[in-house]
């Protein structure tokens, strides 16, 4: 059960406005000088935590971009390589302050890709976090382009500069009088950043970034989402996700983020910081959902917890609210106590689990972005949701749906100011994705349902992933997986077109499960691929028979995934 808002008119929230990243940091600077922007640990093991104003944050930004500045750094490609960190941000947001040209990129990819990413796009500069000084120092072998070498965190690297020298030599000029971080004219419609896609589906390109781009997107996007005092980054910062909407956007809008300093670590920093919101990706939020069933069940509290649940749905549909009271100190004291909302995106999440999480009293707002558009295309609202929709288009974004069939299901494309500029050094690839009405073609399959007046998009599958059938039909795995997760004991699946190792003619729908082992092992279920087998064929026999599962193949290990916790599907063995 959903409880949605279906306010008609639903006002739209305040937004800050800035066409580029100093416009951003003055704002916000101007607007909370002593408000903490930011808290983090030196240490994982430290029992304080360090906090840095708005003010500091642009005093920071301020001092480290009038020294780049001087470097002449206008242009030039720069990589950004370490876990999310505030000289992090820093220096992706001051890099682009002065007319840089930021490449994030995944601190966890082997040393050959990242020396790929970093000769393709002729990078000259590397901004690195000291834990990767020796995987830096093997890039450094493969990369020719590389000139300079900047360390972000504070230890001596011989090879490298020390990003607070670069601070420090910044703010003796600014006090001296140097103007130029000021002076500068920032082109906000250029290239400001390449982002390389991780490719779930196989080699990933360089979507090339405007500040326009990354800028309107949280402009326009903040208007349809009110966003809490508190939140917790816990995002890859080389993604879009992370670096637009965690880290501009909750800057720009002067909320207070805690730098996570590891997925190890969540759970307790949940409890210490104790987050008002939280951003994430579907895989958290089952991991979630996850730990607080089988935390239940093994303390025999399940009953309890799905007794609870009942009867506060009840109440709640005659104005009773008792959710904080119910469930306060058994299920959000774990999230800190204080969790009101979360806004995922990045992947489909499956309703049942919204379902839940509202029933607890946290709200989640799914949404759907896409890199290309920097990344954010639609959200739910606070007080506007519905069921199954990935939400309404963000301000100024428009949707349309490419050769629709006779359910006005196609393929979803969208025009708006954060769509990129294109990919890097890929121009037939840039026209095959952005057509001439200025769409660009997601690869996402949908449909658009107009209600109220408002456009609620809904997505099917990935066009990449879609199994058309020798009879003509199409089946969308994603929405077996929706109904094959909800079988007890699944931790991860992906539904695929199987081919037979001895009859490449011979072709099945294949369900691929890594079961939660723990679990199944509660209800002492041991022949693991029977039973899930038997609840399969339940699952089939809900659906029309094309799109029955026909092969069942259980896993040791779980999924091969990127750093946005998404699974690859191109490296799963598709035989049988």
């Amino acid at each position: 059960m959903t409880f949605k808002n279906r306010k008609k008119n639903y006002p739209l929230y305040e937004t800050t406005k800035f066409r580029d990243f100093r416009e951003m940091t003055e704002n916000v600077a101007e607007r909370y000088p002593e408000k903490v922007a930011f808290q983090y640990k030196l240490d994982p093991k430290d029992k304080e935590t360090q906090k840095i104003t708005f003010r500091e944050s642009r005093d920071f930004i301020r001092y480290l971009a009038t020294e780049l500045h001087g470097m002449k750094l206008e242009d030039k490609k720069i990589a950004i390589i370490g876990q999310a960190s505030i000289e992090w941000f820093f220096s992706y947001t001051a890099l682009m302050c002065v007319g840089a040209v930021t490449v994030p990129i995944d601190k966890d990819l082997p040393v050959s890709d990242i020396a790929s990413i970093i000769n393709t796009a002729e990078c000259e500069y590397v901004f690195f976090t000291d834990k990767l000084a020796e995987k830096i120092t093997e890039v450094k072998a493969e990369a020719p382009t590389l000139k300079s070498f900047v360390s972000m965190g504070g230890a001596t690297v011989d090879f490298a500069t020390d990003l607070m020298t670069l601070v420090r030599a910044g703010e003796a000029k600014h006090e001296c009088g140097d103007r130029s971080y000021y002076n500068y004219k920032i082109d906000n419609e250029k290239l400001s950043s390449i982002v390389f896609t991780s490719g779930t589906t196989g080699k990933g390109k360089g979507v090339m970034l405007s500040l326009k781009n990354i800028c309107s997107d949280m402009e326009q996007g903040m208007y349809n989402f009110n966003i809490t005092e508190r939140t917790l980054f816990a995002l890859p910062p080389h993604h879009t996700f992370g670096s637009t909407v965690n880290f501009v956007g909750h800057f720009a809008q002067g909320c207070e983020v805690y730098i996570s300093s590891g997925i190890r670590y969540i759970l307790d920093e949940l409890k210490l910081f104790k987050p008002t919101h939280l951003i994430l990706v579907p895989l958290f939020v089952e991991t979630f959902y996850k730990r607080i069933m089988a935390t239940a069940e093994k303390t025999g509290k399940l009953k309890t917890l799905k007794t609870g649940i009942k009867l506060s749905n009840a109440l709640r549909k005659i104005g009773i609210d008792l959710r904080a009271k119910l469930f306060g100190e058994s299920v959000l004291s774990n999230f800190g106590g204080e969790l009101k909302m979360i806004i995922c995106g990045g992947a489909a999440l499956n309703q049942s689990i919204i379902d839940f999480f509202e029933s607890i009293g946290v709200v989640i707002l799914n949404g759907y972005g896409i890199t290309e558009c920097a990344p954010l295309i639609s959200c739910n609202r606070n007080e506007c949701r519905k069921t199954g929709s990935v939400g309404m288009p963000i301000i100024g974004g428009e949707v349309k749906i490419a050769n629709p069939n006779d359910a006005g299901e196609g393929e979803i494309c969208y025009r708006g100011p954060n769509v990129m500029l294109g990919y890097f050094g890929e121009e037939a690839a840039t026209r095959a994705v952005i057509d001439d009405d200025g769409f660009f073609h997601t690869g996402d399959l949908g449909y658009v349902r107009v209600i109220d007046g408002d456009q609620w998009i809904y997505i099917t599958g990935r066009s990449k992933n879609l199994i058309i059938l020798s009879n003509g039909k199409n089946v969308y795995p994603e929405e077996i997986e929706t109904d094959i997760q909800g079988i007890y004991g699944v931790g991860e699946v992906v539904v695929y077109e199987g081919v037979s190792k001895e009859d490449e003619s011979n072709k099945l729908i294949v369900a691929e499960i890594f079961p939660d082992y723990d679990a199944l092992k509660l209800h002492g279920i041991t022949d693991v691929q029977s039973y899930f087998e038997e609840e399969i064929k339940k699952v089939n026999a809900k659906n029309v028979s094309y799109k029955a599962v026909a092969k069942v193949k259980i896993r040791e290990v779980e999924f091969e995934k990127n750093t946005s916790r998404k699974i690859m599907r191109f490296k799963i063995d598709k035989t049988f």
